[in-house]
């Protein structure tokens, strides 16, 4: 009687892993995809997918990073709330959210000179940055006049998109400098582009109120349709302080220097 061998039972066909391909396609392995019914199942491919992936992420940071020009700051974390007269706290906080990034609303920090404006703007930035998102921090005086030097239509043009690009632009200052109406233009031309774009948020630091625009941009037509624009879609807080933060530290400094002096004394 012959005996009948067993068939041999099938291995069950490997299943290529989509995500993982994605993931490839993603980052442009292109070496890897051209092999990829070789490679899809070895154990080291998870790491090498990881590892770019990781380098990527840091160098796109570091990259964002240098491109939003917010230079040196000092972190929220250090922000004194019992200093400021008046501020609304859980609006700042809700701002911190970035609820109003993704709304395309404008966040305006109105305050006088050293009421921490800069500060949060400069943490606004990063934060944007650090989530993903394109920043760019420019003083109003920077911006202007850097797009002022631009002498043809052409050269604006391409200039203007530095301004445009970035997910998130700051601008600080204004007011601090009467300008011309040319640079009320420009302005409004930067403001009017990232409005009608509708998802490209202004952070913007004034020490004027609205009303008093007019001063800042003495003899020009367009102030009144640039605030519109500005406040259509906006987050605005109002900081109230006694004193500049900058003088408090000052005042504070010397004051310690001023106790450390008997004892300095004493000790001769």
């Amino acid at each position: 009687m012959t005996k009948t061998m067993p068939m041999p039972t099938k291995r069950p066909k490997t299943i290529v892993c989509e995500p993982m391909l994605e993931r490839a396609q993603r980052l442009g392995l292109y070496g890897l995809l051209a092999h990829w019914e070789e490679v899809s199942q070895e154990t080291w491919l998870e790491r090498v997918v990881a590892y770019e992936e990781a380098e990527r992420n840091k160098r796109s940071l570091e990259r964002r990073i240098k491109n939003s020009k917010v230079g040196r700051f000092k972190l929220m974390a250090d922000f004194d709330w019992q200093w400021p007269r008046k501020i609304d706290r859980e609006l700042l906080e809700e701002i911190f959210r970035f609820g109003f990034l993704e709304e395309g609303a404008n966040v305006v920090l109105v305050g006088p000179n050293g009421a921490g404006k800069t500060m949060i703007a400069k943490n606004l930035a990063h934060q944007a940055v650090l989530r993903g998102h394109t920043a760019l921090f420019s003083s109003a005086s920077e911006l202007l006049n850097d797009l002022a030097a631009r002498e043809s239509g052409s050269a604006l043009s391409r200039r203007l998109k530095r301004y445009l690009s970035p997910r998130l632009l700051v601008v600080d200052e204004i007011g601090y400098l009467s300008t011309s109406s040319r640079h009320a233009d420009l302005l409004f031309e930067v403001v009017t582009r990232r409005y009608q774009d509708g998802a490209k948020p202004i952070v913007l630091t004034t020490n004027k109120p609205f009303r008093e625009w007019n001063e800042v941009f003495p003899s020009s037509g367009c102030v009144v349709a640039l605030v519109d624009r500005l406040v259509h879609k906006a987050e605005i807080l109002e900081i109230v302080v006694d004193e500049s933060y900058r003088l408090k530290e000052a005042r504070e400094r010397a004051e310690a220097r001023a106790k450390k002096r008997p004892q300095a004394k004493a000790k001769k």
